[in-house]
């Protein structure tokens, strides 16, 4: 958040603003990006004030409407790499500590004149900044899995469960990270029912695939920021062949949601600078689960993977 251009101004324009709106720049900051991304309604309420007030802030900071602020945060949260920005803000400062023409001299000079300026806090040691770093990363990961089972609800993971049971055929797709998530899905599914595939790489594998895809066939995707533009053009091809989509997305808004027929949206992405494939895995099993208990009634999965586990252990 600290190099967000958008967070910085809310920053900036904080002590000028009436209480009602410093109220609603409070919960957005807290909360950054996410607290931007829900109704105006839900922040207002966040914040304890009226949806008027909270469209004021908006309307201050020279956007035309909350729906032209969330675009503006969404976009640009796609621009930047959380690595990258992790990275960054841990990165040496510029090598100006023997030069006193640098900032170092500048410095100087301004506490020279600034009695009352505090010393500046010496950076912890390396491996101090480095265990803050892991226990952060790891509590923001529980966090994580927590607010997915909080905020994915039973009854969407039984909905997702019937079309993958149910279904003609099965086929998962992701991105650059997520197509683990997709593959992780398959090679599960596919010892609890037959034809259940990963979409292929190529455009040719991909039209194959599309042609004889029917409206009895269910597309699983992952798609999360920076979208894929692939996996968009595959399951707008495969929706026009009257396939169904389930999406498993995150709070940004897939631009793939509204052609969702079950859409599972998790709440967070934060686990430290890496994206926390260990969310999109988690929910991937709860899937499974609800699946193999949607087809245990009739028998199929134990048959299946009875059969299977006898065939692995003959070949």
């Amino acid at each position: 958040m600290e190099n967000d251009p958008i967070a910085g101004r809310l920053s900036a324009v904080y002590p000028e603003l009436p209480p009602g709106e410093r109220a609603v720049v409070r919960v957005l900051l807290d909360d950054y990006p996410f607290a931007a991304l829900g109704s105006l309604r839900a922040l207002a309420e966040r914040a304890g004030v009226s949806p008027p007030t909270a469209s004021r802030l908006f309307d201050r900071l020279g956007y035309g409407g909350f729906a032209d602020f969330q675009a503006a945060v969404r976009d640009g949260a796609r621009d930047r790499s959380r690595l990258l920005e992790f990275v960054s803000r841990r990165a040496p400062a510029n090598d100006q500590a023997g030069d006193p023409s640098g900032d170092q001299a500048g410095a100087v000079s301004g506490a020279a004149l600034d009695h009352t300026r505090p010393e500046p806090t010496p950076p912890p040691p390396a491996g101090e900044a480095g265990a803050s770093s892991w226990r952060q990363a790891a509590e923001n990961l529980r966090a994580g899995l927590d607010g997915i089972l909080t905020a994915v609800p039973e009854p969407l993971y039984h909905r997702a469960a019937a079309l993958l049971a149910e279904a003609g055929s099965v086929w998962a797709l992701g991105g650059p990270l997520s197509e683990l998530a997709a593959d992780y899905l398959i090679r599960q599914l596919a010892g609890l029912r037959p034809r259940a595939e990963r979409v292929p790489g190529s455009a040719p594998g991909r039209a194959r695939t599309v042609l004889d895809l029917t409206a009895s066939d269910v597309i699983v995707a992952y798609d999360f920021r920076r979208y894929s533009p692939g996996t968009a053009r595959f399951v707008h091809a495969a929706r026009a062949r009257g396939a169904r989509l389930v999406l498993v997305t995150d709070a940004w808004g897939s631009p793939l949601a509204a052609e969702a027929e079950v859409l599972i949206r998790l709440p967070r992405e934060a686990a430290g600078p890496i994206a926390p494939l260990a969310h999109e895995i988690a929910v991937t099993e709860l899937l499974l689960v609800a699946t193999a208990a949607h087809l245990a009634p009739a028998g199929r999965a134990a048959d299946r993977l009875a059969a299977l586990d006898d065939l692995t252990q003959t070949l």
